[in-house]
């Protein structure tokens, strides 16, 4: 399984063709994935995706909108509205907020029979349009993700008389992540046997990659032995390579009782050889233990 990557230098590319950026660091991100700016063509993702401050502008955008496209019915019915100046168009913009909202004052009212049609329709939509931005408040209120701190680099060390890679996770919520999940895929340039280029995906097994109940941190380790596609590698030729190392985790939310995703990308500059994580777990005299997360990311030589 791999991905085959072409490499453009022109910025204004065709409609259809998307950038792979290549990172500082080594990594590949392909530009503007899962952007909300993305998804114009897409509205429910993009209702989904936007930031709530988004989300409040397009929904109230939407509502001036539709009222405005009502008050020019009402303008186009004549004098039909009862207790509304003749000819205003505020008059009637008002008096669809009044009737889209079902609220009702009893100043302004419909005198006609186009007036009674027009509030019809208006009352049909509002019912629609309730619906619509009801739903899709919930789903993003409802939206389970997780919470979940990652090292910020890989360690390479002797573990059991293997050199074992190493990186580290900790659940930033106050809750347990039952039956995890764990996933440890490595990405790097390969050539075919016929000399076409690759980006070819590898799984890399871990010594543990399932946990009852991740809820504190969790150290995953990927022993490197001949079968490993990191066997022999060094910080120099995983640069060659441009190795790039993706993290996936899922598991079930016990507060809300529903699988939650998260994932994590590693660089080739973000792999240490040589070196240890600091410890994270303390003990008091009394034998209370203590998760301190000062030194969570920190990785230090080894001696």
């Amino acid at each position: 399984m791999g991905v085959r990557l072409r490499a453009r230098k022109s910025r204004n590319r065709p409609q259809g063709v998307i950038r792979v950026v290549k990172q500082p660091d080594g990594r590949f991100e392909i530009d503007g994935l899962g952007a909300w700016y993305r998804y114009w063509r897409d509205p429910y993702h993009l209702m989904l995706t936007v930031p709530w401050w988004g989300f409040v502008t397009l929904v109230s955008a939407a509502y001036l909108a539709l009222n405005g496209v009502f008050a020019l019915l009402y303008r186009l019915g004549g004098d039909c509205i009862l207790g509304a100046r003749p000819g205003s168009f505020a008059d009637a913009f008002f008096f669809s907020v009044q009737t889209l909202g079902s609220i009702g004052y009893g100043v302004m009212s419909p005198k006609t029979d186009y007036a009674h049609i027009i509030v019809t329709l208006e009352a049909i939509s509002s019912l629609f349009a309730i619906a619509v931005v009801t739903g899709l408040a919930f789903a993003r209120f409802s939206k389970p993700t997780a919470r979940v701190l990652f090292s910020r680099t890989m360690v390479v060390k002797p573990h059991e008389g293997i050199p074992t890679l190493m990186f580290r996770m900790a659940n930033e919520r106050g809750n347990q992540i039952l039956e995890a999940q764990l996933r440890l895929y490595l990405l790097q340039n390969e050539l075919t046997a016929e000399g076409e280029f690759f980006y070819r995906i590898h799984s890399l097994n871990l010594l543990r990659d399932r946990s009852p109940s991740f809820f504190l941190s969790w150290t995953a380790m990927h022993p490197i032995t001949p079968s490993s596609p990191l066997y022999q590698a060094t910080s120099e030729t995983l640069m060659e390579k441009n190795v790039q190392i993706i993290v996936s985790l899922s598991g079930l939310d016990e507060t809300v009782a529903e699988t939650v995703h998260t994932r994590y990308a590693y660089g080739s500059q973000d792999i240490l050889f040589g070196h240890r994580f600091a410890d994270v777990m303390q003990s008091s005299e009394n034998g209370d233990r203590y998760f301190n997360k000062a030194d969570f990311h920190h990785a230090e030589p080894l001696s």
